[in-house]
Protein backbone atom coordinates (compact mmCIF):
# COMPACT_ATOMS: atom_id res chain seq x y z
CA UNK A 1 0.00 0.00 0.00
CA UNK A 2 2.48 2.84 1.25
CA UNK A 3 6.28 2.36 -0.53
CA UNK A 4 9.21 3.90 1.35
CA UNK A 5 12.63 4.21 -0.86
CA UNK A 6 15.70 5.21 1.29
CA UNK A 7 19.07 6.38 -0.07
CA UNK A 8 21.90 8.62 0.48
CA UNK A 9 23.83 5.89 2.13
CA UNK A 10 27.48 4.99 1.11
CA UNK A 11 31.11 5.02 2.61
CA UNK A 12 32.06 7.69 4.77
CA UNK A 13 35.56 8.46 6.27
CA UNK A 14 35.03 9.40 10.09
CA UNK A 15 34.11 13.04 11.06
CA UNK A 16 32.26 13.40 7.45
CA UNK A 17 28.66 13.41 6.85
CA UNK A 18 25.42 12.04 5.16
CA UNK A 19 22.21 12.84 5.14
CA UNK A 20 19.49 10.25 4.05
CA UNK A 21 16.76 9.97 2.57
CA UNK A 22 13.16 8.34 2.73
CA UNK A 23 10.70 9.25 -0.17
CA UNK A 24 6.98 8.00 0.49
CA UNK A 25 4.17 7.27 -1.92
CA UNK A 26 1.76 8.78 0.21
CA UNK A 27 1.52 12.31 2.05
CA UNK A 28 3.60 12.20 5.12
CA UNK A 29 1.74 16.02 6.62
CA UNK A 30 0.16 15.05 9.35
CA UNK A 31 1.80 11.77 9.80
CA UNK A 32 1.97 10.43 13.57
CA UNK A 33 5.41 9.52 13.67
CA UNK A 34 8.57 8.98 11.31
CA UNK A 35 11.13 7.73 12.62
CA UNK A 36 14.38 5.91 11.48
CA UNK A 37 16.21 2.86 12.80
CA UNK A 38 19.35 1.19 11.95
CA UNK A 39 20.98 -2.38 12.02
CA UNK A 40 24.19 -3.32 13.02
CA UNK A 41 25.96 -6.80 12.19
CA UNK A 42 24.84 -9.26 14.64
CA UNK A 43 22.89 -6.57 16.57
CA UNK A 44 19.05 -5.41 17.47
CA UNK A 45 17.27 -2.78 15.50
CA UNK A 46 17.26 0.01 17.46
CA UNK A 47 15.30 3.72 17.21
CA UNK A 48 17.91 6.47 15.81
CA UNK A 49 15.59 9.20 16.01
CA UNK A 50 11.96 10.04 15.75
CA UNK A 51 9.75 12.78 14.84
CA UNK A 52 6.14 13.43 15.72
CA UNK A 53 3.04 14.50 14.90
CA UNK A 54 2.95 17.41 17.28
CA UNK A 55 6.35 18.36 16.05
CA UNK A 56 8.54 16.85 19.01
CA UNK A 57 11.89 14.65 18.19
CA UNK A 58 13.68 12.32 20.59
CA UNK A 59 17.25 10.74 19.73
CA UNK A 60 18.86 7.49 21.28
CA UNK A 61 21.75 9.41 23.05
CA UNK A 62 24.73 8.07 20.89
CA UNK A 63 23.96 10.01 18.38
CA UNK A 64 22.44 13.24 20.18
CA UNK A 65 23.76 16.49 18.72
CA UNK A 66 24.99 14.80 15.73
CA UNK A 67 22.32 13.26 14.05
CA UNK A 68 19.03 15.54 12.98
CA UNK A 69 16.00 14.37 11.88
CA UNK A 70 13.77 16.74 9.54
CA UNK A 71 10.71 16.37 6.59
CA UNK A 72 10.06 18.20 3.93
CA UNK A 73 6.19 17.66 3.69
CA UNK A 74 6.36 19.08 -0.27
CA UNK A 75 7.98 16.28 -1.20
CA UNK A 76 7.01 13.19 1.14
CA UNK A 77 10.20 12.86 2.27
CA UNK A 78 11.69 12.48 5.25
CA UNK A 79 15.69 13.33 5.79
CA UNK A 80 18.54 12.45 8.76
CA UNK A 81 21.31 14.50 8.55
CA UNK A 82 24.39 12.66 10.23
CA UNK A 83 27.46 14.80 11.38
CA UNK A 84 30.65 13.83 12.88
CA UNK A 85 30.32 10.03 11.92
CA UNK A 86 31.86 7.54 14.01
CA UNK A 87 32.31 3.78 12.88
CA UNK A 88 29.73 2.87 15.42
CA UNK A 89 27.26 4.23 13.09
CA UNK A 90 27.48 1.49 10.61
CA UNK A 91 24.72 0.02 10.06
CA UNK A 92 21.77 -0.15 7.96
CA UNK A 93 18.90 1.85 7.95
CA UNK A 94 15.54 1.44 7.75
CA UNK A 95 12.71 4.71 7.91
CA UNK A 96 9.76 3.77 9.17
CA UNK A 97 6.40 5.80 8.86
CA UNK A 98 3.29 5.83 11.26
CA UNK A 99 0.07 7.68 9.38
CA UNK A 100 -1.31 6.87 12.80
CA UNK A 101 -1.01 4.80 16.07
CA UNK A 102 -2.50 1.71 14.09
CA UNK A 103 -0.22 1.16 11.16
CA UNK A 104 3.30 1.06 10.54
CA UNK A 105 5.53 0.63 6.90
CA UNK A 106 9.02 0.20 6.35
CA UNK A 107 12.15 1.08 3.61
CA UNK A 108 14.35 -1.48 2.66
CA UNK A 109 16.88 0.21 4.08
CA UNK A 110 20.22 1.93 2.93
CA UNK A 111 23.61 1.24 4.02
CA UNK A 112 26.17 2.99 5.94
CA UNK A 113 29.22 2.31 6.28
CA UNK A 114 31.50 5.08 8.29
CA UNK A 115 35.53 3.57 8.09
CA UNK A 116 39.28 4.91 7.04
Amino acid sequence: QVQLVESGGGLVQPGGSLRLSCAASTRIFGAYALRWFRQAPGKQRELVASSTRGGSTYYQNSVNGRFTISRDNAKNTVYLQMNSLKPEDTAAYYCNYLPNAGNSYWGQGTQVTVSS
